[in-house]
């Protein structure tokens, strides 16, 4: 008598509710595995997502140009022509708008000069305001056109404009953060605030960027001074990073004007690479998705050992299964069962035994998701429903091909000998 696969399913399930501890010691691998795998996708996902709206915040036609490349250095450190690369300047910035018919606005910010040893190789600095301090402010100077380059967005008050540039007046924007520390219960427009010894007054408060993991690195606890306002108070300071906002649908166009500027204005010879580093944040984007999928192969290379511990372990039982049920394989054999017949049957257990290990390995790994977003709220973790059907899928898989054997093995007995089985 052929069993329907339906019918396969309903006695695996009983199986496994008859022998609940064996049947969860067996598949215990294929839990293990499967919320290792998922955990870490979360976690990756989360991060992915994180810094791919911080990215996107700043625009999708924006262009970063630095002395050194600004996107992710993949070594890890700067070369020795890399750190003695002369500084890019404004009128670099001004060349750009001018001769690069692509570029849309072109803005420069001035940045305190690199510091050997500090945290983001700047020097740390802090903000004051009457009894309150914060530390590790980013500290630089901006122009006007900061606020159509980047998005910058002013929350409350207004941007900086061309006249107090031009007049070097001692005015700031704050980031969200530095309001709340410096100005809990007070309105922080008009409000003086000290920083490096100097007190401008606040004249607006930055929107916060998106994203969770670079919040230090945006303009929540920036304070942002006009550019010549800057150069005033820190004449020594020459760092600059340069943004161009390219016109809808011509960034390539306009990449390759820029470099062609910078490369003249910076007396690059024609065999030689550029000194200088442009980048946007879709290469960005890719340059980090490209580093966390290896991450990801790296884990799930560990987290498949798990995996293959649980197959190993349904084999295993299934082995055991097919010595414990000869009698019954014997008994069906006789009445009709063809060997496709006891395949399906001991395939359709393997399968459901590694299944229901899957579904348990994906709660866990929820749950783990979970307990980041409640105790970490710092790190982002995003659970995608692509990953949620891999994981059942990997974990049916494991069962299918390590069952096999134990399958095949039941279907080859005899009925007449199965049936003396004692």
């Amino acid at each position: 008598m052929r069993m329907s696969l339906g019918e396969n399913a309903q006695m695996a399930l009983t199986t496994l509710r008859e022998n609940k501890m064996r049947s969860f010691l067996t598949v215990l691998g294929v839990v293990i595995g499967i919320t290792a795998l998922l955990s870490v996708v979360a976690v990756l996902m989360g991060v992915y997502n994180d810094v791919n709206a911080f990215l996107g915040d700043f625009g999708s036609d924006t262009l970063f140009i630095f002395k050194f490349d600004p996107g992710i250095h993949t070594s890890g450190r700067l070369t020795p022509e890399e750190r003695s690369r002369k500084p890019l300047t404004l009128g670099d910035a001004e060349a750009i708008g001018e001769l690069c018919p692509d570029v849309k606005a072109v803005s420069a910010a001035i940045l305190p000069r690199v510091v050997e040893g500090s945290p983001n190789g700047r020097p740390l600095m802090s903000a004051r305001y009457k009894n309150k301090e914060v530390a590790g402010v980013d500290y630089h100077g901006i122009l006007p056109e900061d606020e159509v380059v980047f998005n910058s967005k002013a929350e409350r008050g207004r941007f900086i404009t061309a006249a107090e540039n031009l007049h070097r007046t001692d005015v700031a924007l704050i980031g969200p953060d530095i309001a709340k520390a410096l100005y809990p219960d007070d309105d922080p427009i008009g409000k003086p605030v000290l920083v490096d010894g100097v007190s401008y007054e606040v004249v607006g408060v930055m929107a916060a960027r998106k994203g969770q993991l670079m919040k230090d690195q945006a303009a929540d606890k920036a304070i942002l001074v006009p550019y010549r306002t800057y150069q005033k108070h820190r004449p020594g300071d020459d760092e600059n990073l340069i943004g161009a906002a390219a016109y809808p649908g011509r960034m390539s166009e306009a990449e390759d004007e820029i470099r062609g500027v910078l490369r003249r204005r910076r007396n690059v010879p024609y065999n030689k690479p550029d000194n200088f580093g442009v980048s946007s944040a879709k290469e960005i984007a890719d340059q980090f998705r490209q580093i966390t999928a290896s991450v990801a192969l790296l884990i799930s290379v560990v987290s498949s050992i798990g995996l293959l511990v649980g197959g190993v372990g349904v084999m295993n039982i299934m082995l055991m299964s097919v010595t414990q049920r000869t009698r019954e394989i014997g008994v069906r054999k006789a009445i009709g069962a063809r060997r496709r017949d006891v395949i399906w049957q001991f395939l359709t257990e393997a399968v459901v035994l590694t299944g229901a290990g899957g579904v348990i390995g994906v709660l866990f790994g929820l749950g783990i998701s979970l307990l980041i977003h409640l105790f970490v709220p710092s790190l982002p973790s995003a659970v995608p429903l692509w990953s949620i059907l891999l994981a059942v899928t990997v974990s049916m898989s494991v069962g299918l091909f390590f069952g096999m054997y134990p399958a095949v093995k039941a279907s080859r007995l005899d009925p007449v000998e199965a049936l003396r089985y004692e």
